[in-house]
């Protein structure tokens, strides 16, 4: 492995922003210099220099929630593990986490070999998984301590999707106890699936079909009450809880109630719910397809209060919830009736620029934008300080970036595999120009130069915010 220097920028992780030389070597960051100090960044010897000047230094992201592969309604999402990852890189990702499934009568196990099998070999960058819990009974409980010694240390439950992934209050409880002793962390999808389906049902015998009628029935209220029922079922058991994609400003409220008593309660927002809105749901000629997304869009007033919580850390992570279905064919599949478009949007690629012209917008700071997207997930699944974060003893998971770039969001430059961008047309601030994943040059001024097979899996310990 080349040595190498990275000079000149503004190095910004989620404690301080300073002007300083970073040294590679082996895969792993090495050495900080102040750039003023060249009496130490001027001795290393290094084979390869990237000027950095007028760019910032970031760590790569860390994208917490996608689904690469996933099976749903009939169908699968469109990107792979080789496309995900790729469109990750360039969008200055160095690290997902997906979702392993667990099906209905078989072992843990066995889905998370399967999982294993789609991303061996096939990654542009680092992969880990989470475990999807869709069977509560005494065998998957006993399995879930073997996982968690095994680095797979969170596990996703569903108040939703009854028949498919849906979880009752007493299987759930059972999986917080278990979470409990063997310090895993349950990660919720916070809806009432069971009175939306009544609402669903209703709604389609009235004749309403369209897709922005999937967002009239999930409504907000059923999502801040399973949001409620999950925190109070946490407690009982005593265990911590992550909250995925919350999208209601009432879903916050009970996520901040609960931080404020000092419970270890965590939530999870997208840019999609910080971005789009039920205008979106509502574009004629079926457009509206390409937003449908559980938990759904809401109306737009919803957007200050997930802006405030990710502010004051009553959010702490944006993650994408990454699940594209191609629009034709796919989404398509819902012509006529909203409840069998498939639920998902693409945004792998497309997380680290929005969240940074949030900075330019001044809804945070440069340093909550790394947090966020970097340093916080990082902790919050057992990653830190391996990544998140520029330091000596680091993974090289560097990206530099251009803050005064501009660049226009289309499906027609993208790098995922789906047929239409979510942020269409869209005029940001900032773009990735080059990118290193264990200190491989994978991006380079804006050059795809990384390979599938590079991206290594990555064992999590247990989640670092909890004592």
């Amino acid at each position: 492995m080349t040595r190498t220097a990275i000079r000149g920028g503004l190095v910004v992780t989620a404690a301080e922003e300073t002007y300083a030389d970073v040294l590679i070597e082996d895969g792993r960051i090495v050495a900080l210099a102040a750039s003023d100090a060249p009496s130490a960044s001027g001795s290393w010897a290094v084979e390869r220099t990237i000027d950095a000047r007028g760019k910032y230094v970031l760590p790569g992201g860390v994208d917490a929630h996608t689904h690469m592969e996933m099976p749903f309604g009939g169908t699968y999402a469109a990107d792979t593990f080789e496309t995900g990852t790729r469109a990750a890189a360039w969008g200055g990702t160095t690290t997902i986490v997906d979702f392993a499934i667990q099906s209905r009568g078989k072992a843990l196990r066995e889905g998370l070999d399967a999982w294993h099998a789609k991303a061996e070999g096939n990654c542009a960058i680092d992969y880990a998984f989470h475990m999807i819990l869709s069977d509560v009974n005494e065998s998957s409980l006993k399995e879930m301590d073997l996982l968690v010694d095994e680095g797979v240390t969170s596990f996703k439950q569903f108040m939703a999707y009854p028949g498919v992934f849906y979880s009752d209050d007493g299987q759930i409880l059972r999986a917080m106890q278990r979470a409990a002793s063997n310090g895993g962390l349950i990660m919720m999808h916070a809806e009432n699936g069971i009175a939306i389906d009544v609402l669903v049902e209703q709604a389609l015998a009235e004749g309403r079909t369209d897709p922005r009628v999937h967002g009239e029935v999930r409504k907000t209220l059923l999502e801040a009450e399973a949001t409620h029922r999950a925190i109070q079922l946490a407690r009982v058991a005593g265990a911590p809880l992550y909250v995925v994609h919350v999208s209601a400003e009432e879903a916050v409220a009970e996520l901040a109630a609960a931080r404020h008593k000092g419970l270890p309660v965590f939530g999870e927002t997208c840019p999609q719910y910080l971005f789009l809105s039920t205008d979106d749901l509502d574009r004629p000629d079926f457009e509206g397809a390409k937003y449908v997304c559980s938990t759904p869009l809401r109306p737009r007033e919803h957007q200050a209060a997930l802006w405030k919580g990710l502010r004051t850390d009553e959010l702490q992570v944006v993650s994408t919830d990454h699940c594209p279905f191609c629009f034709t064919g796919q989404k398509e599949l819902g012509r006529g009736d909203f409840s069998k478009i498939p639920n998902g949007m693409p945004g792998v690629e497309n997380r680290m620029d929005l969240l940074h012209q949030a900075v330019v917008d001044g809804h945070i700071s440069r340093r909550r934008w790394i947090d966020i997207a970097c340093a916080a997930p990082a902790r919050m699944f057992g990653l830190y300080p391996k990544k998140g974060t520029i330091a000596p003893g680091a993974d090289a998971d560097v990206v530099v970036y251009d803050p005064a770039a501009e660049q226009t969001l289309s499906a027609e430059t993208h790098h995922m595999d789906v047929d239409y961008s979510a942020y269409e047309g869209r005029r940001i601030r900032g773009r990735v120009e080059t990118v290193l994943s264990r200190g491989e040059v994978v991006l380079d001024q804006r050059e795809f130069t990384g390979r599938a097979g590079h991206g290594s899996y990555v064992p999590r310990a247990t989640c670092q915010y909890l004592g």
